[in-house]
């Protein structure tokens, strides 16, 4: 477990489960993705730049705002919205 409860988040875990729970943090239920950490949150050798997985969802259809910016690399992210409305953030720290 990790977070500040007093300053209304926490983030609990269990096992590679991650659940944050934010209090007057966010107005939706939001759902986070980070490509390039672990399930500790540690940088990882390999894996999927968020602008890859923007350019395949974009060329699926799918809406999304804002976007990352195409001609940067290392840290970067995108939000797109669930059915009912949530917002769905791809962050990549790395």
């Amino acid at each position: 477990m990790s977070g500040v409860p007093e300053k209304g988040w926490i983030v609990l875990k269990n096992g590679y489960c991650r659940l944050g729970l934010f209090q007057g943090i966010f107005d939706k239920n939001m759902l986070t993705f980070n490509p390039g950490w672990d399930n500790e949150g540690n940088p990882v050798a390999a894996f999927t730049d968020v602008r890859e997985i923007q350019r395949e969802l974009k060329a699926r259809g799918i809406a999304l705002s804002p976007e990352a910016d195409e001609s940067t690399a290392g840290p970067g992210y995108f939000m797109t919205t669930d059915p009912d409305g949530n917002p769905i953030l791809v962050d990549q720290h790395v």
